[in-house]
Parts: C-alpha cells; sequence; structure tokens
C-alpha cells in the first residue's frame, strides 16, 4: 500500500511531482515567462490549491504579469457556470453501488469515527459518491481548522474584476478519469491508511514550506523519498496531463497573451511543464522577485 498511498496523497494536495529522475536546478520561483515565437509572451504560475489564509500572498510579480495578460487559464475552468454541477454529477457512483460495499466494516468504523470526529458528519453521508469525494474531505481535514484561501478562486474573482476571460487546460471528467483508474476498494484502503497513519499533516506542512519558499526542486525532491514504484499512477496523473496541456498552452498563447495557474507539483521534472515547453522550443524564464 505505500506506492497508493503516497501517489494518492500528494495528488489530492495538488503538490505532486514526477520521481526517478535528476533534479533540474530550477530558479527559486513559482512564476515563469513563456515566449516564443509563434505565441504571445505568457506566464505560468504554479500555485498551492489550498493554503490557509495566513500564508496566502499574491505577490506584486504575479500581480504584475495577470495585469500583462489578456486572460486566464486554469487546470479546470472552475469559472464556468456548470462547474459545480458537473463535479456533483461525475463524482457519484453509478445507481444501485453504494460505498459502504468497498469498504469493510473495520474500515467502516474507523472513517466514521474519524469523520465523525473532524466534521460532525459520517461516512453515510457520502454513501453515493465515489471514495474521491471521501479524499476531498480528509484533505480539508489536513490543513487543519483554521481558513483557507484558493489561488484559483482569488484569481477567477480578479479575472471577474478585470474582465478578462477564464478557460481551463481540461475538464473534470478528464481528472476524475484520472482517479476512477484506481479500484475503489483500494482508494478505500489507502484512505483509511492514511488516518491510521497520522502524518498527513505532518506532511503536508513540509510541502507548505517548500511551496511559500518557490522551491520546485524542493518539493520534487522531497516527493521523491515518498513515492516509490507507481510509475503508471503518475505517468496517469501527472505526465500524461502535463503533456496534454502543452498543445493547449500552445493554441491560448497564439492568439493572446494568457496567465497559466496550474498547481505547482506539475512545474518541475523531465515530464514537468517548465521542461516540456522548453523541448516544445520555447524560452521559458523564472521571474524573481
Amino acid at each position: 500500500m505505500r506506492k497508493l498511498n503516497q501517489i494518492t496523497f500528494v495528488i489530492v494536495v495538488f503538490i505532486a511531482t514526477t520521481f526517478n529522475i535528476v533534479a533540474q536546478n530550477n530558479t527559486k520561483t513559482n512564476l515563469w515567462k513563456i515566449e516564443g515565437n509563434d505565441i504571445k509572451t505568457s506566464y505560468l504560475f504554479g500555485t498551492i490549491h489550498m493554503i490557509p489564509k495566513k500564508d496566502f500572498i499574491m505577490k506584486n510579480k504575479v500581480q504584475s504579469a495577470f495585469d500583462s495578460s489578456e486572460k486566464v487559464v486554469l487546470e479546470l475552468d472552475m469559472d464556468d457556470p456548470n462547474y459545480y454541477k458537473d463535479f456533483v454529477k461525475l463524482s457519484m457512483l453509478k445507481e444501485g453501488e453504494s460505498l459502504k460495499s468497498y469498504m469493510s466494516d473495520a474500515e467502516f468504523e474507523i472513517l466514521n469515527t474519524y469523520l465523525m470526529e473532524k466534521t460532525g458528519v459520517g461516512v453515510s453521508n457520502y454513501n453515493m459518491f465515489k471514495p474521491m469525494m471521501l479524499m476531498s474531505v480528509f484533505t480539508m481535514t489536513t490543513i487543519g481548522g483554521e481558513p483557507l484561501e484558493s489561488y484559483e478562486m482569488s484569481l477567477i474573482n480578479m479575472a471577474k474584476t478585470a474582465n478578462k476571460e477564464v478557460s481551463g487546460l481540461e475538464n473534470i471528467a478528464d481528472q476524475i478519469n484520472a482517479f476512477d483508474a484506481d479500484p475503489y476498494d483500494e482508494q478505500i484502503d489507502t484512505i483509511v491508511e492514511m488516518v491510521s497513519n497520522g502524518n498527513s499533516q505532518e506532511l503536508y506542512n513540509k510541502l507548505l514550506q517548500y511551496y511559500l519558499a518557490e522551491d520546485i526542486d524542493g518539493i520534487y525532491d522531497f516527493m521523491d523519498d515518498y513515492m516509490q514504484d507507481d510509475t503508471e499512477g503518475v505517468k496517469r496523473f501527472l505526465d500524461d496531463r502535463n503533456n496534454k496541456w502543452i498543445p493547449k498552452i500552445e493554441a491560448y498563447s497564439k492568439d493572446n497573451s494568457v496567465f497559466y495557474a496550474v498547481g505547482c507539483g506539475h512545474l518541475g521534472g523531465e515530464q514537468g511543464v517548465i521542461n516540456l515547453l522548453k523541448n516544445a522550443g520555447y524560452t521559458v524564464t523564472p521571474i524573481i522577485d
């Protein structure tokens, strides 16, 4: 279970990166300029999707890049009016299925006790949903009870104020299909193991410190210690998605200067967005404070 536990935890907090490759000594920054002969100058910003409000900051360099861009593109178009409806629909099990059927009585008791203690709501309330819904709830409890902030929602609000269009590099089905490839009982096993280990808060805090230091190689190296053998999972969750994004970035930036914002775990590594853009012939330059 070690490999599944590690890759799933990284995915749900959206600070994952590839492994088994030598780190690339990237400059410490979460913001990069993308330039090329056939595109308009654009920007790539690595986010952390959920962050304690006390740690949230929109630096001047990020604001400047945003202001100089004509369009905003996130992993998902969370400004789509159908976003939440589609998310709920695609997160539900097939009619006649129940989440409880994928767990043992002992697993149900562990998860139910944990959820009741942390949220006041038990497993039965999620019985119509896929395990990824429980994983989302677990992620929220991992970060703690303090107020949270979202870079994506902040950028959407900024885009509305500035009358900038918001689009996405992929759709909800793309992300959910990546989760659905793992059997639901194994996903439940993973959640139970994470609850039982009780070290997820510590892992998140360490990743958060790397993010605040804008150290994408630090995140890369840190996760290299935890992600073992699951090359198929990493390929599905990260590498394949990163590679699919490159032609979309090319298409979006052909006509507009774009501010791209994706989870910072997608930036580093040989199959990371930065290196893939360089391999595609673009100049990708770090922007320092």
